[in-house]
């Protein structure tokens, strides 16, 4: 593939500010490639900083972006083990590899952690330049929209992994998202019955098309209808996803004797938690932080086999150009599941 003589990316410049513009392609230096990108999604994270929650990490105007899919467009001289049109997804972790937490075999929580995409340039582009130990092949048959669920699927995997949830499990998870119903999907692929907790109508259709069984805690008292599906126990494992403080109580309150927490949502702020229940049922809390090469490999096949539906997940796609209609959408919380930004160009669109 020839290098494009422009590109074209979103620039986070600030609070509530996107600009499209148009850019020169990075060629790869030593050790890298270049990615023509075909779909990048939008997460929680990526709202967080559109809101300028993390100006401190973004230092903006910079590219974010790092869930996402697209082909390889040219390789460094030396890297090897790939060719060009090859179909990838980029795990967004640079690690410094000599830290404690690098030493111990810890690189995903590197002290020194680049997360790409936040802490530097990311994949809300339409030509994207990227170590090549960041790659993770796809099978050619997977449809690259659906592979942008890739990374989302990978922090799942390593949530129910860090929750060691078993066959025959009961498993509670708390926040109806794009990651709560990943959670929920993997754990019933691990053999676990599930419950979903989520205040959104739209977000619980979505979830229950899927197979899964849901809750409204708006409309029914989830401590109550969880003791009655578990015969009185409570549930061996509750995952927060919701962010919210009810969301913890709620998770809290589900468990049984020597049940796992696990903790997945960001809070930024410190919450109240009921530690007399914790030292009453002997409760575990686990965090679970991004994922590591495994998980992203376990994503891809979930998603290559259809046990994750993809495609069932995302209710917009976006062009690159109204990447800020798409970050409203998002925002509104009604009516959407997962958003994804088109980065292609119109050419690349009408012949892929």
């Amino acid at each position: 593939m020839t290098t494009r003589a422009t590109t074209c990316q979103v620039t986070y410049a600030g609070a509530g500010s996107l600009r499209v513009q148009a850019s020169a392609p990075v060629p790869p230096a030593v050790g890298q490639v270049r990615i023509d990108v075909a779909y990048t999604g939008i997460c929680g994270t990526d709202l967080h900083i559109f809101h300028g929650a993390m100006d401190g990490r973004v230092n903006p105007p910079g590219v974010i972006g790092h869930e996402m899919s697209g082909r390889i467009a040219e390789i460094a001289p030396g890297v090897e083990g790939w060719e060009t049109g090859e179909p990838v997804t980029v795990m967004p972790l640079a690690r410094c590899g000599d830290c404690p937490a690098c030493r111990a075999g810890h690189l995903h929580i590197c002290h020194r952690l680049d997360f790409i995409g936040i802490d530097s340039t990311g994949s809300m582009q339409s030509s994207w330049t990227v170590p090549a130990d960041t790659l993770v092949r796809l099978p050619r048959h997977v449809p690259l929209d659906h592979a942008a669920l890739v990374e989302p699927t990978a922090v799942a995997v390593h949530d129910v992994r860090r929750g060691a949830v078993q066959p025959g499990e009961k498993v509670v998870v708390v926040g109806g998202g794009p990651v709560g119903v990943l959670i929920a999907l993997v754990a019933r692929h691990a053999g676990a019955e599930v419950r979903l907790v989520e205040l959104d109508p739209f977000r619980r259709q979505v979830a229950e098309k899927l197979g899964l069984a849901t809750l409204d805690p708006r409309g029914q008292d989830v401590t109550a209808e969880v003791e009655a599906w578990t015969g009185g126990a409570g549930a061996s494992v509750a995952f927060e996803v919701s962010g919210a403080a009810a969301g913890v109580a709620t998770a809290v309150d589900a468990l049984a004797v020597r049940g796992r927490l696990v903790l997945v949502a960001i809070h930024p702020a410190p919450r109240e938690i009921n530690l007399h229940r914790f030292f009453w049922r002997e409760l575990t809390l686990i965090g679970a932080r991004l994922y590591d090469h495994d998980d992203f490999e376990t994503a891809v096949r979930l998603i290559a086999d259809g046990d994750i539906p993809a495609g069932a997940l995302i209710s917009r796609i976006s062009p690159l150009e109204r990447a800020a209609e798409a970050f409203a959408a998002l925002e509104s919380g009604g009516g959407v599941m997962k958003v994804l930004i088109d980065c292609r160009s119109a050419e690349e669109a009408s012949t892929r």
